[in-house]
C-alpha cells in the first residue's frame, strides 16, 4: 500500500469519527433544549405534546387557585389572545403575582393543562421576559397590559 493511500485512509477515518462525534453532541443537545411557546402557539397545536418546553405570558387576574392543605397551584397564563391553564406543585417565587409576566417550564398534559416543573417570575416592575414581550407584541396587545405603557 502506498503512503498516499494510507494518508487517505487516516483522513477518511478521522472525518468519519468527527462526523459521528458531531452527530452525538447535537443529538444530546436536542434532548436538552427547551423551546419557548406563547399561549396562542400552544392553542394552535405548535407545542410538542411529549417534550419539555417553556410557556410564557401574563398571569391572568383572578385565576390563581390553591386547594387547602395542598402545594399544587393552578393559574392561567395568557398572551391576551389565548389562555392556558397551568398546574404547579411547589412553592412559587416571591415575585409571582397576578397580572405579571411569568415563564413556566414543563409539559402539556393529556387534558391540555400545562404541568409545570419550574415557574420563573419577573424581577421588577418594568421587566418582562423578551419572549413574553414578543408574544404580546405579535398579538397586538402589548399596550393593553398597562394603559400608556410602551413596548419594551
Amino acid at each position: 500500500m502506498k503512503a498516499r493511500h494510507k494518508r487517505f485512509g487516516i483522513v477518511a477515518v478521522g472525518l468519519a469519527a468527527l462526523g459521528l462525534a458531531t452527530f452525538l453532541v447535537l443529538n444530546a443537545l436536542e434532548g436538552n433544549l427547551s423551546y419557548f411557546f406563547s399561549p396562542t402557539e400552544v392553542a394552535a397545536g405548535k407545542a410538542p405534546a411529549d417534550h419539555i418546553f417553556r410557556l410564557g405570558g401574563l398571569v391572568e387576574e383572578g385565576s390563581v387557585t390553591r386547594k387547602e392543605g395542598e402545594l399544587t397551584v393552578n393559574f392561567v397564563v395568557t398572551d391576551l389572545a389565548q389562555r392556558v391553564t397551568v398546574a404547579y406543585s411547589g412553592i412559587l417565587p416571591d415575585l409571582f403575582a397576578e397580572g405579571q409576566g411569568v415563564i413556566a417550564q414543563g409539559k402539556l398534559g393529556p387534558d391540555n393543562v400545562f404541568v409545570a416543573d419550574e415557574v420563573l417570575a419577573k424581577h421588577d416592575e418594568t421587566y418582562m421576559p423578551p419572549e413574553v414581550a414578543d408574544a404580546l407584541e405579535k398579538s397586538g396587545r402589548m399596550g393593553d397590559r398597562h394603559p400608556g405603557s410602551k413596548p419594551l
